[in-house]
This record gives C-alpha cells, sequence and structure tokens, in this order.
C-alpha cells in the first residue's frame, strides 16, 4: 500500500523586482509546509524576481541579486524538497525552476516553450530549454514544467515517458474572462494523454497591466478536476497524492463566495488597483466624480480595494450639470463615507474662454468649448493630485477608449485607469453586481427593494444606473448623441478587437454597413489617443496596450 505524498502549493503574490522580500516570504512558507507536514512546496514561476521583469533581465546587478538569493534560499531546504522559479543566467539567460533539497541547489530545469504573443514577451529576454526535468521526493516521480510548457504536448509527454505521475506545473499566467476555461481544458487534455496527475499553481497580484489570479488547479490522472482554488486570494494550499490511483485531493482549500463572471471580473479591478497604488508607495486616490456610471463604478472599486479613508472623490460642476448628477455624487459619496469635495469650475471655464476669445476669431461655438469643460476638470484634479499626494484615477471605459469618446488631458488624465478594459455594457453589469452583493454581504436583503430589486442605498445609486449616459458638456446632451446604442456599439467593437473580424464579417452578423464602417474608422483614428492613456488592468483576451498594438500613422483602412 502506498502512502499518500503531502505537498504545497504557494499562490501567493511575489512582486516584481523584490527579489529579498521575495526570497524572505518563501523562505517563511518553506517552514510553514514544512511544519504541516508536506514533503514537498512549489512556488510559482520566476517568484524570485516577479513576473514580468522585462528589462530588470538585462541587467546583470539584477541577475545577481537572484542568485545571491537562491543560493541563501536554498539553505534553508532542510525537511523538505522546494521548487522554485527564478531567471537562471548561464552565459544566457533562461526562464528557470531550481530544485531545493538538503540545504543545496539540487537541479534547474528550464522553460521549454516561450510565449511571444499576447501579453508576453518571453522570446526577448530568454532562451529556451530543451528537455524535461524530472525527480523523485519520497516515493514519487514528479515532472517540472513551466508554465507555457504545459500548453504544448512534448514537455508533459517527455515527463511521462521518464516515468512521472504528477506533473508540477508552475504558473505567472495572466487573467482574463476567457482564461479559466482555457486552463482547465489544456491540463485536462495533457493528463488523458499522459496518464499523470496534475498540480498547477499560479501566482496572484497586480503587475501595472495584468492582474494574476491563482485559481491554481488539481487534476486527476483520468482529466477529472480534483479541486479549484478561488480567484485572487493569496494562499497556502494543501494537496494530497496517491500514486496508486493518480488521483489528487485538496486539503480545506478556500472556497469561493462568488465565482460568477461578475464577481470575477470585480475582484480582478480591485486587485488591480490595490496593488498598483500600494506596490508604488502611493497613500490613496482620487478621482472625478461626475454623478455619472464610470466613475459610480470607480469610486466603489477604489473604497474596495483601498478603504473610504484613502479615498477622495471630487465632483466639479458647470452650468449644463444636472441636478441629478449632484445628488447622485452626493449620495454616493456619503454612502461610502469618503472625503468629498465641490469644486464649480463655471468661472474658470468662463476665464478661460475670454482669453482665449481674440485667438478664436470669432469662430462658432463646437467641441473646442466642450472639451475645455473637460480640461478645466482635469487641471484641477491634477493640482489636488500633486497637494495631496493621492494618484488620480481615470474613470474611463473601454467602449469610450476605443472610438475617442474622451479628452485628451481631460477625462483622460489620470495614472491608472480601472475600467480601461472594461465594455460599457459591462460597467452597467458590474455595477448591478456590485448593489446586490452589498445585500448579501450586509444581510440588507430584506430592506424594502427598489422597482430593479436593489434594496435601496447601496454602493452605487439606481438613479446613477438608470439615467442616460451623458458627458453633460452641453445641454441635453447624451453619449447616444455622438455613438451608436452601447449594446450595439460593444457588439461591433468585441467582433473588430476581440474577434478580428473583417468589417464585410461583422456585417454579416447583422450589424448596420455604415454603423461598422463609422465604428471601425473610430477605432482605427484615436490610436493616437490610446497611446498616451493610462495604463489599467486587462480584463479581456485583447487589451489595448502591451497586447493590441497598432500603428498610429497607418493608411490602412
Amino acid at each position: 500500500m502506498t502512502t499518500p505524498f503531502r505537498f504545497a502549493l504557494a499562490q501567493f503574490d511575489f512582486p516584481v523586482g523584490a527579489v529579498a522580500a521575495n526570497a524572505a516570504r518563501a523562505r517563511e512558507l518553506m517552514a510553514q509546509a514544512s511544519a504541516g507536514s508536506a514533503a514537498f512546496i512549489a512556488f510559482p514561476e520566476l517568484a524570485l524576481s516577479g513576473y514580468p521583469p522585462e528589462d530588470l533581465l538585462l541587467r546583470p546587478s539584477f541577475l545577481a541579486a537572484c542568485a545571491s538569493e537562491l543560493a541563501a534560499l536554498a539553505t534553508a531546504a532542510h525537511g523538505i524538497v522546494a521548487l522554485i522559479g527564478h531567471p537562471h543566467s548561464e552565459g544566457e539567460v533562461y526562464n528557470g525552476a531550481s530544485v531545493l533539497r538538503d540545504g543545496r541547489v539540487e537541479c534547474t530545469a528550464h522553460k521549454q516553450a516561450l510565449p511571444n504573443y499576447g501579453v508576453f514577451d518571453d522570446k526577448r529576454y530568454f532562451r529556451p530549454g530543451h528537455e524535461t526535468v524530472t525527480l523523485l521526493v519520497d516515493h514519487v516521480r514528479i515532472g517540472l514544467l513551466i508554465c507555457e510548457d504545459v500548453w504544448q504536448p512534448e514537455p508533459a509527454a517527455q515527463a511521462a515517458a521518464a516515468g512521472a505521475e504528477l506533473l508540477l506545473v508552475i504558473n505567472a499566467s495572466p487573467w482574463d474572462g476567457a482564461k479559466q476555461a482555457d486552463r482547465e481544458a489544456v491540463l485536462v487534455a495533457r493528463a488523458l494523454e499522459t496518464g499523470c496527475a496534475i498540480a498547477y499553481v499560479n501566482m496572484v497580484g497586480g503587475q501595472d497591466e495584468v492582474v494574476y489570479d491563482g485559481a491554481s488547479l488539481l487534476v486527476n490522472g483520468n482529466g477529472s478536476i480534483a479541486a479549484r482554488a478561488p480567484a485572487f486570494v493569496d494562499a497556502l494550499l494543501w494537496a494530497t497524492f496517491d500514486p496508486a490511483t493518480r488521483t489528487l485531493h485538496a486539503d480545506n482549500w478556500p472556497l469561493a463566495a462568488d465565482s460568477s463572471v461578475e464577481a470575477t471580473l470585480y475582484a480582478a479591478l480591485v486587485r488591480g488597483i490595490r496593488d498598483y497604488i500600494d506596490k508604488n508607495g502611493f497613500g490613496g486616490v482620487l478621482l472625478g466624480l461626475s454623478g455619472g456610471i464610470d466613475s459610480a463604478l470607480t469610486l466603489a472599486l477604489a473604497v474596495d480595494a483601498l478603504g473610504a479613508q484613502r479615498v477622495t472623490a471630487v465632483m466639479m460642476p458647470t452650468r449644463y450639470t444636472s441636478q441629478l448628477s449632484l445628488d447622485g455624487a452626493r449620495a454616493q459619496a456619503d454612502m461610502l463615507g469618503v472625503d468629498y469635495h465641490v469644486i464649480s469650475i463655471q468661472q474658470t471655464c468662463e476665464s478661460f474662454l475670454a482669453a482665449l476669445a481674440p485667438a478664436f476669431g470669432g469662430k462658432a461655438v463646437d467641441t473646442t468649448e466642450e472639451n475645455l469643460q473637460s480640461r478645466t476638470r482635469g487641471v484641477m484634479l491634477m493640482a489636488l493630485s500633486n497637494k495631496h499626494g493621492r494618484l488620480l484615477l481615470a474613470t474611463g471605459n473601454k467602449s469610450e477608449m476605443a472610438v475617442g469618446y474622451a479628452t485628451l488631458y481631460g477625462d483622460m488624465c489620470g495614472a491608472y485607469a480601472p475600467l480601461k478594459d472594461v465594455y460599457k455594457t459591462v460597467v452597467y453589469r458590474l455595477a448591478r453586481w456590485r448593489n446586490q452583493a452589498a445585500g448579501r454581504e450586509e444581510g440588507t436583503g430584506n430592506q424594502d427593494p427598489d422597482a430593479h430589486g436593489a434594496p435601496v442605498g447601496f454602493p452605487i445609486p439606481m438613479e446613477v444606473i438608470d439615467r442616460p449616459p451623458s458627458a453633460e458638456l452641453r445641454d441635453n446632451q447624451t453619449d447616444q448623441d455622438s455613438l451608436p446604442p452601447y449594446d450595439e456599439l460593444d457588439a461591433i467593437l468585441e467582433r473588430f478587437i476581440e474577434g478580428e473580424q473583417s468589417q464585410a464579417d461583422i456585417v454579416a452578423a447583422g450589424h448596420d454597413a455604415g454603423t461598422v464602417q463609422r465604428v471601425v474608422r473610430l477605432v482605427l483614428l484615436n490610436e493616437f489617443k490610446r497611446r498616451q492613456a493610462a495604463p489599467g488592468p486587462r480584463a479581456t483576451t485583447r487589451a489595448f496596450g502591451r497586447e493590441r498594438r497598432y500603428p498610429i500613422t497607418s493608411g490602412w483602412r
């Protein structure tokens, strides 16, 4: 009778560049795993350096620091075997994972499949490995794979041919809405091909424009899912493996309270904000609260990420600002308990217009005057950000950024844009989900609900959700004066951006040809704006920025 093999997976955040701190955390977790009778512990891909370290990998001092910390960490490997990811320099640089045992580095595996698509740029920095490493821990033969290796059949097949019973896959796999289903399909395929059980551990945390979700997995040798870890939760995950049946068992893994699409996306955005602010050393955030849905959702996200005491909201009305906007913004600020200011910009805008009047030469009023209001708000917000040391959040969404419905140096001002990769229709879904979640969390579901079923007095006022979206830069303005309805716009954008479909294909799917042509033209025309936009967390399979890179100057239409 075989003895079950007990091991631990370190689903934690290992920040980029924090080499000494990452090594210290790994040392603590090794001790914790050893005290819990684990024979083995696995850390995520490049846990020592953080992922992606980008051009830090071109600095010899950085590589030397990683090597030094690895050697020191190895001395703590007594009574437990550890696998930790790190950059491995041997004249050339590899994406490596070292086995630490008996106080030394026993061996190092090199990542074989180097991704160079989407957000990945591994071929810029690393050379590929050429073989799969296996090792024996107690009585179990383990095959070591690094992230992309498991997405190709050959590395797993090599491990199985060498006698592996369990595949251990360490990852720094960024989250998007489709990723978990894709991961599971790949892992099930590898298990069925090889007969090996698979333990998959993933990093957690926000890093600039990507967010790692964790969501680690255990897959049995027959391809069935043995366990799923929750997303965006730091946890030391305990597991046991039975070599006789090639099955895995999760020992008291935390459970997700809500695993819906909206809950997971909301958690991703919260984690992105929190880590961007905290890792960069900012005390808090500031944002313009307009009484509209985008800024309202951004405010709720910020408070959930940082706490009300670290969030400032500013309403900056003009004569075009409706009472509904003023009341909605005030109600939300009071409900969430944030620092709140109302600063009229009407007089400031009039001063700008008076100063510019001679140079405008009597030209007719147009969008120039509208943009001036937005830019006045940008100036005010940046001044407050400087004075109070709080990072300015931009509140624009992906639909607006796609078609350029945003003002450079105006509402685009900000150092981080939480909704940058969230379509407008999804903004509404998230807002409604957050109100419903508030009812569940606070036990207030017995309050008299409003017409939409949400209890009254929740994080995002229903009057803000229900109103027609408007920039309020002129009388009786709505977004649909300039754009197609958001349901239609987002459907076209998703086909063009995520789907990379042609205009003909989009029209064939049932969309008006003139509308499609207009939307596509706006997307291509406004690349110059997006190049100047703040970073924000990636939520889709084709985020603007490091993932979707189109030329600014191009004759292609």
